[in-house]
């Protein structure tokens, strides 16, 4: 399991991973999830966790049970294709007012996007993760409106890699992607910018829906 970053209120982080192993099949219908052992796993307190726990009982992928933790529930293909949708609309459009708006952090990142690929055989999960949020993040920040920025923060779930995606193979097609969507930002192209970004979800569906597959 993923290590805790900066970008986000640690609930949400935690939510976040917790969301990505669940959709990614690592916690499968019927394993129980202990409160305990996760804050461990993470290395946060238990505050957290179970603020992520309530969070995921909310949208139906895990049960409460009273003083054990919780209890993973069923999840079908509609489950994770509604959510990707919805990043899909939001974030896409998030790209789109980025781009009229424009984005600081447009250079910055492009030249660490570029120096990545230089060396993606040396690439760590955290450091390729953490870059990964940083970037969505700014996006999200850059369209400049909070709710949406909220929204977002509590749909993140993560790099879709797995058994039909292969982590190194998913790095590298997803930060040609990432470069592309920052450059339409950085050219003002909001139409390029939301159909980039559209297409870089996307795939991240097909993806997830692939590994689903296998489990």
């Amino acid at each position: 399991m993923e290590s805790i970053k900066k970008a986000m209120p640690t609930r949400v982080q935690v939510t976040a991973i917790l969301r990505k192993a669940l959709f990614s099949g690592e916690y499968k219908s019927g394993d129980e999830l202990s409160l305990t052992e996760v804050a461990e796993r993470l290395g946060v307190s238990r505050t957290p966790v179970r603020e992520a726990f309530q969070t995921l009982e909310a949208e139906g992928m895990i049960e409460l049970r009273m003083n054990k933790g919780a209890i993973v529930k069923p999840l079908d293909e509609k489950y994770i294709t509604d959510h990707y949708e919805v990043r899909i609309l939001l974030e896409s459009e998030a790209a789109r007012r980025a781009a009229e708006r424009g984005m600081a952090e447009t250079d910055d990142f492009l030249q660490k996007l570029e120096s990545l690929q230089t060396r993606m055989d040396s690439v760590s999960t955290e450091e390729y993760e953490a870059l990964n949020l940083a970037i969505h993040s700014a996006i999200w920040t850059a369209a400049d409106n909070e709710r949406l920025y909220k929204f977002l923060s509590s749909l993140w779930n993560g790099p879709s890699v797995g058994i039909a995606a292969p982590e190194r193979e998913h790095y590298i097609r997803s930060t040609q992607e990432h470069i592309d969507i920052l450059k339409a930002i950085r050219r003002q192209d909001a139409e390029a910018a939301q159909k980039q970004m559209a297409g870089h979800i996307q795939r991240s569906l097909v993806n997830i829906l692939k590994n689903f597959k296998y489990r």
